[in-house]
């Protein structure tokens, strides 16, 4: 990847880095009423809100207000929180490692299991063979994908927590209570990948490095694993990349249903409480975790596929 492109892609990343300051600094002025008095609730005195707006610097000028956001921001400064008086940075770093082991090994698994099924799916329906496999495993991902996580979350509790008793249906509380958040939040990207998976593990069994490889009896097994794997693996990694980020950022009613201690539980009880400012905070780092991990995905695929980098410079 040159540097040129590189470079390119770093600005986009700061621009997209400011926007989504600005856009989290907006929130708060955008609810209707004032956030102090929603929080502190009307029966509150006047002269406690008054106090609480001084003490969070809402009384201040708009354009000031924003230079001490984003002081603040860079600085690990996120505000305090309404509620219980923390510092929302505390708030968040408590959280944020629940939520990125929750993500992280949903992916993982993601991709362990779609990887090998797209490439079986593939090899078996290889030029129409085996309509039957073909048609149930189109059925069986489509089915997966198009049901939500939470879904997935409320019937894994209701069969293996409550009705078998194999795992406990809520908290954090050891390894095995990975099992079922993770699995809920792993059943419908993985049926996704197993998709992409499939499609491009055929096009490369189309290609004429694959005719030749088999014309010179090379084990099915090495050109496989050797050969068309890698070449498929383009693609899945795009896909693993995004998955990651929707991952962290769309698991709030997983962790929600599973009483997860991640930033997804934190946010809806900040939302529930009109505690604003970890509210806004969490949604900071969603944001900039989503840039981060789409950077990262572009400059390893840029590094991999110089093709890419090629097209966009």
């Amino acid at each position: 990847m040159s540097r040129r492109v590189g470079v390119r892609r770093l600005v986009r990343f700061l621009v997209s880095l400011a926007v989504l300051v600005v856009a989290t600094f907006a929130m708060i002025h955008l609810i209707p009423g004032d956030p102090v008095r929603a929080a502190l609730g009307p029966a509150a005195p006047v002269e406690l809100v008054e106090a609480r707006r001084a003490a969070l610097g809402l009384d201040r000028p708009l354009p000031e207000q924003l230079v001490t956001y984003v002081t603040g921001v860079f600085s690990g400064d996120f505000g305090t929180s309404f509620v219980t008086g923390e510092p929302v940075g505390e708030v968040i770093l408590a959280r944020l490692p629940n939520t990125l082991s929750l993500a992280l090994l949903a992916t993982l698994v993601a991709l362990l299991v779609a990887v090998p099924l797209g490439m079986w799916a593939a090899i078996r329906t290889e030029n129409g063979r085996n309509r039957g496999t073909e048609l149930t495993f189109s059925a069986g991902t489509g089915a997966a994908v198009a049901v939500p996580e939470f879904l997935y979350s409320i019937a894994l509790v209701a069969v293996f927590a409550i009705g078998l008793g194999w795992f406990p249906p809520a908290g954090k509380a050891g390894a095995i209570t990975y099992v079922l958040p993770v699995a809920a939040l792993a059943i419908g990207p993985a049926a996704m990948i197993a998709r992409i998976s499939r499609v491009e593990t055929l096009r490369e069994l189309g290609k004429d490095y694959v005719l030749l490889a088999r014309a010179k009896r090379l084990p099915a097994a090495r050109l496989h694993l050797r050969h068309v794997l890698p070449n498929t693996l383009t693609a899945t990694l795009t896909v693993g990349g995004l998955l990651l980020t929707s991952l962290i950022a769309g698991g709030v009613l997983v962790e929600y249903v599973f009483a997860w201690p991640g930033l997804g539980l934190k946010i809806v009880e900040s939302v529930t409480q009109k505690d604003y400012p970890v509210a806004q905070g969490v949604v900071l780092v969603y944001g900039a975790i989503v840039l981060v991990v789409n950077l990262g995905v572009d400059l390893v695929l840029g590094t991999l596929d110089p093709t890419s980098a090629i097209k966009e410079a």
